[in-house]
């Protein structure tokens, strides 16, 4: 855990489109001394920029952000690996005498960090082996006869965090659900977490006009960019929002309008189970907004770090 002449960690977190960055720059153009860790699994990525919402060249000018475009997108990447990147970072920019923001999207790297999660060995040949198989149904039914809790606290499509479940129980022969204290337990961390609240309704409506911000950014294109590429993507950075559904397209699988509305309708499904993973955390300090203010958002980040 922090140790008390640690500087003071704050997280700004939310589903996705819910204003987190816009947040985190304001308060880093107000403060002066703050650098940004993004906490998202597909921003890692290289040449992931517009379907990930990567902060914009610009900036990145303005502000110094970590933990982006760490991989290439054929690369596999964990929990674990963002996890040592992260503190690397932490300790660099407190070495600089600044002050750190952590930006989360993407709750179990969030937890990682913030909660100095211990993680289970890796058996890539049984890792291999099960992704090989496409049935994911299946996979999850395995789950749950070898690891009832596992399978209880995981989506039933959550392929790679099934197949994950699995590689451990296989490779060990002991429960993932036995694996140290998990994300189940909520320590006394000394982090402060202000979280973003939307009527899912609007949020909804953010996410749509976003979408279509990012189809006319250029999202086809960099879907093409990345397929042409001379290693192909992993199956991770493939299957991602916005993505998987833009490659289908580009395939000619689908129409741009009918890829266009499934990533809409997978995002707001993404977006709902976010908010269920971070409603779990009773650290976490909500603040409800509606319309175009983030203002108060802004104001309890601030004041966080004033403490």
């Amino acid at each position: 855990m922090r140790h008390a002449d640690s500087p003071k960690r704050v997280v700004v977190l939310g589903p996705t489109a819910s204003g987190k960055s816009a947040v985190a720059m304001s308060v880093a153009a107000q403060l002066g001394d703050i650098e940004i860790i993004a906490v998202d699994s597909m921003q890692v990525y290289r040449g992931m920029n517009i379907g990930t919402a990567k902060p914009t060249s610009e900036d990145q000018r303005m502000v110094a952000h970590h933990c982006l475009d760490l991989v290439d997108p054929s690369e596999r990447f964990t929990a674990t690996q963002f996890q040592s990147v992260a503190n690397a970072a932490l300790d660099a920019i407190h070495a600089r005498g600044r002050r750190a923001l952590l930006v989360g999207g993407t709750g179990l790297y969030l937890t990682a960090l913030i909660d100095e999660l211990v993680f289970p060995g890796e058996w890539p040949e049984i890792r291999a082996e099960l992704e090989s198989n496409p049935d994911t149904a299946g996979l999850f039914a395995r789950l749950v006869e070898l690891d009832p809790t596992a399978a209880s606290r995981t989506e039933p499509n959550n392929r790679r965090r099934i197949i994950r479940a699995l590689e451990v129980c296989v490779g060990s022969g002991e429960k993932f659900s036995d694996a140290g204290p998990g994300t189940a337990t909520f320590p006394d961390n000394g982090v402060v977490q202000i979280g973003i609240r939307w009527q899912r309704t609007e949020l909804a409506e953010r996410i749509a006009r976003r979408v279509d911000q990012m189809i006319s950014d250029g999202l086809v294109e960099e879907v093409r960019a990345l397929m042409a590429a001379e290693q192909p993507m992993s199956r991770t950075a493939a299957q991602a929002l916005g993505y998987k559904e833009m490659i289908d397209h580009v395939a000619g699988a689908c129409s741009l309008a009918e890829a266009r509305d499934e990533v809409v309708l997978r995002t707001v499904q993404f977006a709902v189970r976010q908010e269920r993973w971070y409603r779990r955390d009773p650290r976490i300090k909500w603040i409800d907004v509606s319309g175009e203010s983030l203002h108060a958002v802004s104001t309890a980040v601030r004041e966080a770090f004033a403490e």
